[in-house]
């Protein structure tokens, strides 16, 4: 690509919103910075694009004057740097002295020129066409030659040199280096694929993988481009937004999504780009030197797609992310930008509000609202919210990672003398739910049953009453259920029918549970939705019952499911769960009860740190196969606990003994419950059933 058609595409690119008013001109300052430049094929260049439009006035008088200021002759100029300043409106200017925030090269420095097209990098790297732009450096297609000599199908990779201006910073070596190491560990198939960091003298540079296709931005700002069709729209949207994430359950923020950052892959895939101005929001106590250098001081960002906070200069947040998500997804239903492409400051002050596309569903628009609010506090809190929020499917609205990981089970045992009096109140009128509350004056029924089932559900009616049965009331129910003590029952009373669900020991059964139940007066109809646990789970029924019994009872909605059918998981099987957390914020617990007494702590844990979740949350744990099935095998669960406040003070080991953990998390949730009241905390557990592969 000549130096004049990188510069006409990177006008385009500004023009079009890929650029910012600082990439743009880092990238003219980075053509101005090599050999043999032809001053007056530039001058045609920007007359041309000013002619068709794409070129403001003020835009096109800076850039003349670069041109015209440049050497005649210039080959002159080899070892001398483009020298470059912010002034204090945040324009570039023409090379002067250092100022500000700016930089420039002392008089008669002698640096190294910029490489590019043509030139090879290390000895290795052969730079042989400039692809794109980014807010760092340039990039280009290079060919490996190791991979060439090694007769490698794919010798060809990407390669983003750090410009002129960036690499003036003070800083910006620091950037480039956090940068890489920050995309290295951004292993997704929706984020590019970052290989190395290096440097060639001053020339410091990143390799990663060569993508076939197009940015977004093309898409968007094709002539005459008015909107993709649904599905279509949804599934870049869908793309985007897994790799987004997937990094912000690492904890970085990318601050700087676009169209331009976004890549449709010939091959339909949709890659995140560019995450070289993330900045950290969650940095972890042992990565002290995150707060070193923060790559958001550089001021790289697009106004049309940051959000208020980001123009603010105030602390990254997934939020940021959103907006700028939003803006997108609005381009791609309708094909232009909510605000008209004004800053969000901009549109704020104005008091604008987006259009509703006739082309968009109540559902939908209410989404784009809520992920574009102007305050971070009304804006939409993950990215799973958004795409849940708009989805028209029940189905695809549980799509994604609440912190992209899997988890397991957890059991739960209820033990009958200590819980009698916490339920008394929540089971009378109406409600009349019941738990295991014992009494010691009742003893089992021992009549058998032929009509009872085994199997967890069933139904039977006792013989004819009488004309006048006596109502049947829950106090009557209570000491039946009481008779567990090894269960997490509720029951609810209709006319002369007892419904009833949860979990029972074995060793009791559903056929003498329902047995029980008939023998009340009163009772005609006895209806069971029960699972039958095994002694080894007992500990952990006692534990999480009563908080089960209210959570269900409250309608909190704190709930996990497997996607498994009928919970039936084998050797090497992913494990998938769903979850939702309560109507209001709250913070998420995972843990898995294995077989042979340990608990593995899923969510949180050292891979997994994050763990807080807005109200309503859905999400799905284990998609990305972080977890698989293994010995030993049998009957497991896995537990949800939802807490208004952190649970613990710290990181737990990732296993630990489950009888020091039950004890432990026993005492914590009294104490959170005290504070805050039972209701407050949501527990509830999903029963698998492990087994060697097939």
């Amino acid at each position: 690509m000549t130096r004049e058609a990188s510069l006409a595409h990177a006008i385009h690119a500004y023009h079009d919103g890929g650029l910012s008013h600082e990439e743009f001109f880092a990238q003219v300052d980075h053509l101005l910075a090599g050999n043999h430049v032809d001053a007056g094929g530039l001058l045609k260049t920007i007359g041309d694009e000013r002619l068709k439009r794409l070129l403001p006035n003020d835009m096109y008088a800076e850039l003349r004057g670069r041109i015209e200021r440049l050497p005649k002759a210039r080959p002159s100029l080899v070892g001398e740097e483009t020298r470059v300043m912010t002034s204090p409106d945040g324009r570039y200017g023409a090379p002067t002295a250092p100022s500000g925030n700016g930089y420039a090269a002392p008089p008669g420095a002698e640096v190294e020129r910029v490489k590019g097209v043509g030139d090879t990098l290390n000895g290795r790297f052969v730079l042989e066409e400039c692809i794109g732009f980014g807010g760092m450096g340039t990039v280009y297609k290079a060919l490996d030659l190791r991979k060439l000599e090694a007769s490698d199908r794919k010798p060809y990779i990407a390669i983003k040199v750090l410009n002129v201006q960036f690499r003036g910073h003070p800083k910006s070596l620091i950037a480039l280096q956090r940068e890489a190491r920050k995309a290295q560990a951004l292993a997704h198939p929706n984020i590019v694929t970052v290989y190395d960091f290096d440097r060639d003298g001053a020339t410091v540079f990143l390799t990663m993988e060569l993508l076939s296709g197009k940015p977004l931005s093309q898409v968007l700002r094709k002539q005459g481009f008015t909107g993709l069709p649904e599905l279509e729209a949804l599934r870049i949207v869908t793309g985007i937004a897994k790799g987004l994430e997937y990094a912000h359950e690492r904890g970085f923020v990318h601050c700087d999504l676009k169209p331009g950052n976004v890549f449709l892959t010939d091959k339909g895939e949709v890659k995140v780009i560019d995450f070289g101005i993330a900045r950290v929001f969650h940095k972890p106590e042992e990565e002290v030197e995150a707060t070193v250098f923060d790559p958001g001081s550089l001021g790289a960002m697009t106004p049309a797609y940051a959000s208020p906070e980001m123009q603010e200069h105030r602390d990254p947040d997934p939020r940021d992310d959103i907006y700028a998500l939003a803006c997108i997804t609005y381009e791609l239903f309708t094909g232009r930008h909510p605000f008209d492409r004004l800053s969000a400051l901009q549109a704020r002050g104005a008091g604008m509000k987006p259009q509703r596309p006739k082309n968009l569903g109540h559902r939908q628009w209410r989404a784009i609202c809520h992920a574009l609010a102007f305050e971070r506090e009304d804006r939409t809190r993950t990215v799973t919210q958004f795409l849940e929020e708009m989805s028209t499917d029940k189905k695809v609205r549980t799509y994604a990672a609440l912190v992209g990981s899997s988890v397991l089970m957890a059991v739960v045992f209820a033990g009958a003398f200590n819980y009698y009096k916490d339920f008394r109140d929540m089971q009378r009128a109406g409600q009349l739910e019941a738990s295991n509350v014992p009494d010691a004056s009742q003893s089992p029924a021992t009549t058998p049953d032929s009509s009872g089932a085994s199997d967890g559900k069933s139904e039977s009616a006792p013989a004819q009453a009488d004309a006048s049965p006596p109502v049947l009331t829950m106090d009557a129910v209570m000491p039946v259920m009481s008779r567990m003590p090894c269960s997490a029952l509720m029951a609810t009373v209709q006319g002369q029918e007892v419904k009833a669900t949860g979990y029972i020991p074995a060793s009791y059964g559903a056929r003498r549970l329902t047995e029980s139940l008939s023998e009340i007066p009163g009772v005609k109809k006895v209806t069971l939705d029960v699972q039958e646990v095994t002694d080894h789970e007992c500990s952990v029924i006692k534990t999480f019952a009563p908080y089960w019994v209210k959570n269900h009872q409250a309608k909190n909605g704190a709930t996990i499911k497997t996607k498994a059918p009928k919970g039936e998981l084998h050797e090497n099987d992913p494990l998938i769960v769903d979850i939702t957390t309560p109507p209001f914020d709250s913070h998420v617990y995972v843990d898995y009860h294995v077989l042979d007494g340990s608990v593995v702590h899923m969510v949180p844990s050292p891979r997994v740190k994050t763990n807080q979740a807005p109200p309503s949350y859905s999400a799905t744990i284990g998609s990305f196969g972080n977890w698989v099935i293994s010995k030993p095998f049998g009957n497991e669960m896995i537990v949800l606990i939802t807490t208004p406040a952190p649970l613990f003070t710290g990181m737990r080991p990732e296993v630990e003994p489950g009888t020091a953990y039950l004890q432990s998390v026993e005492k914590q949730l009294a104490q959170l419950a005290s504070k805050y009241g039972a209701e407050r905390i949501g527990v509830d557990f999903v029963r698998i059933t492990t087994s060697a592969k097939k």
